[in-house]
C-alpha cells in the first residue's frame, strides 16, 4: 500500500518537475554598465547594499512537504517569476534534505544543460547529503562532475568527498582519491590529511597513521591540533597514557597550543584508568598553561562521575562551574540528566530540566528522550506521557525504543487508549515497531482488559 503511494507521488512530482522546467529563463551574468567608473577611470567601488529576499525562497522556507516545494515553484513560474539559481539551489537543498534524490539529479541535469553557472557550495552541500544517505558512490560521481557545470572545483570539495567516504566506511575509496589528488590538480593541506589520519586510527591502524603524520611533516605540511588531537585520543583510548602525555609536550615544543579538547582527551584517559583526582588536577592546571578550561572538560569530569553513581558530587560540580561563571549548556545538563535518570530518580532529573529551562537553556531531543526513558523506567507514565507531549510541541521526536518503552509499559498497566495514541503519533512520523514487536505487543494488552480487541485492530492495521 505505502510502495503503491510512493511511486504515485514520485509519477506526479516528475510531471510537475518536467513541466515547470520547460520554459524558464535565465540571466546568470550581469553586463557591465557603462558610466559606472570614478573620474580616475578606476572602477568605482560598489557600496554595500543588503540582499532583497527573493520571494520564491522565503516562500520556500515555509514548506515542510517535497511535492508541495515542487508544485510551489511550478506556481511562481506561472505567475512569470523567472527563477534563477538561487531559487534552483533552494529547491535543490529542500528535495535533498527530503532525500528526494532523483527529482535532485533531474533538477542538476537541466541546470547543466542550460549551462546555469552554480557555486561549489551547492555541491558540497549535495555530498554530505549523499554521505548522510549512505550513498557515497553518488557523491564520489557528484565530485567528478562538478567541472561540467562550469564551476571550479577547489580542495574543499575535495576535503569534503574524502570526509563523507570516510564517515561512509570507505576508507580504502578516500584512500585511492587521496593519493590521486595531484592528477586532480590538488595539493593537499592539513585538513586532507588529518581526515585520512583519522580514518586510520578509527580502524586501530596507529602504524599506518603514523606513517601519514609522517609523510605530512615530509610535504611540509604543518600538523595541526586536530591532528595532535586525533593522535592523542586514540593513545588514551588505548590506554597508553605515556605516550599520549609524551605526545602533548612535543606539540607545546613544537609551539602547536593544545587547546581545551586536547586537555580533555588525556582528562579522558586518566578518568578511564581510575585517576580521577589527577583528571581534575589537570583541568586546574591546564589555565597555568595558558588554556582555559572549557564545558567540555567540566563534562568529562561529571560523566566520570555520574558512571561511578557519584550524582551529588556531579551536581556539585555543576554549582561549582556557575560559580566560577561557566554557564552550563544542554551536553552539560544532559549528562547530569542521563545518570540521574539511569539512578532512578526521574523526579530529580525533571526539576533538573526545569531548572536548566529557567536559565535559558533550552531542552533537545536527547533531553526529552532522556527523560520519556527515566519516566518509564520508574512506572510514570503519566508523567512520561507529558513529557512526550512537549516533546512533540518543541518539534522533536522520540527514538524506536522510546516509543516501545512507552507503548509497552502503557499496555501491561492496561491504559490502551493512551498506547493507541502513542502508536498514531508514530505513524504520523512513519514509525513502525518490527515485526517481532508486535506479538508482544499484542500478549501485553490482551492481558489486560476487554479493550485489547480496539488496540489489536489498530495493531493489525498498522502492521498492514
Amino acid at each position: 500500500m505505502f510502495s503503491l503511494r510512493t511511486r504515485t507521488v514520485d509519477q506526479t512530482r516528475t510531471s510537475i518537475l518536467h513541466h515547470s522546467i520547460k520554459s524558464v529563463s535565465y540571466r546568470t551574468l550581469r553586463p557591465n554598465r557603462p558610466g559606472n567608473k570614478s573620474r580616475h577611470g578606476l572602477p568605482r567601488k560598489a557600496s554595500p547594499k543588503p540582499r532583497t529576499p527573493i520571494p520564491f525562497v522565503t516562500h520556500l522556507k515555509e514548506v515542510d512537504d517535497r511535492h508541495d516545494a515542487l508544485t510551489i515553484f511550478h506556481e511562481y513560474q506561472q505567475k512569470g517569476f523567472k527563477h534563477d539559481y538561487p531559487s534552483y539551489s533552494a529547491l535543490i537543498y529542500k528535495l535533498a534534505r527530503s532525500q528526494d534524490f532523483e527529482a535532485v539529479e533531474t533538477l542538476l541535469d537541466y541546470i547543466r544543460d542550460n549551462n546555469i553557472r552554480c557555486q561549489e557550495t551547492l555541491f558540497i552541500a549535495l555530498i554530505q547529503h549523499y554521505g548522510k544517505s549512505n550513498l557515497s558512490q553518488r557523491a564520489i560521481d557528484l565530485f567528478h562532475r562538478i567541472p561540467s557545470f562550469n564551476c571550479t572545483r577547489t580542495l574543499q570539495s575535495f576535503n569534503f568527498l574524502l570526509n563523507v567516504l570516510v564517515e561512509n566506511g570507505r576508507i580504502a575509496d578516500a584512500k585511492e582519491i587521496f593519493n590521486r589528488s595531484s592528477k586532480m590538480g590538488f595539493r593537499k593541506n592539513s585538513v586532507s590529511f588529518n581526515i585520512i589520519i583519522k580514518a586510520w586510527l578509527e580502524k586501530g591502524e596507529w602504524e599506518q597513521a603514523c606513517q601519514l603524520f609522517e609523510d605530512m611533516l615530509e610535504r611540509e605540511v604543518q600538523p595541526t591540533v586536530v591532528t595532535y588531537n586525533s593522535l592523542i585520543g586514540f593513545l588514551c583510548k588505548t590506554g597508553d597514557m605515556e605516550k599520549a602525555k609524551s605526545l602533548l609536550e612535543d606539540m607545546s615544543r613544537k609551539g602547536k597550543h593544545p587547546n581545551a579538547v586536547t586537555y580533555a582527551l588525556v582528562m579522558e584517559g586518566l578518568c578511564s584508568m581510575g585517576k580521577y583526582d589527577a583528571a581534575r588536577k589537570m583541568m586546574f592546571d591546564m589555565e597555568y598553561r595558558g588554556c582555559k578550561p572549557r564545558l567540555v572538560n567540566f563534562g568529562v569530569l561529571m560523566t566520570d562521575l555520574g558512571k561511578r553513581g557519584k550524582i551529588e558530587d556531579a551536581k556539585a560540580l555543576l554549582n561549582e562551574m556557575k560559580k566560577r561563571r561557566f554557564k552550563p549548556d544542554v551536553v552539560t545538563y544532559n549528562i547530569l540528566i542521563n545518570y540521574l535518570c539511569k539512578e532512578g530518580r526521574a523526579a530529580e532529573a525533571y526539576k533538573t530540566m526545569v531548572e536548566m529551562q529557567i536559565e535559558g537553556c533550552e531542552p533537545n531531543s536527547a533531553t526529552y528522550r532522556m527523560m520519556v526513558d527515566g519516566f518509564c523506567k520508574v512506572g510514570e507514565f503519566d508523567r512520561a506521557l507529558r513529557v512526550l507531549n512537549a516533546m512533540f510541541t518543541d518539534r522533536h521526536c522520540p527514538r524506536l525504543e522510546t516509543f516501545w518503552c512507552l507503548v509497552i509499559g502503557l499496555c501491561e498497566g492496561g491504559r490502551l487508549s493512551d498506547a493507541s495514541f502513542v502508536l498514531e503519533e508514530m505513524e504520523k512520523r512513519k514509525m513502525r515497531f518490527h515485526s517481532n514487536a508486535w506479538e508482544t505487543l499484542v500478549k501485553s494488552s490482551c492481558g489486560s482488559d476487554g479493550g485489547a480487541t480496539e488496540l489489536l485492530k489498530e495493531l493489525l492495521c498498522m502492521a498492514s
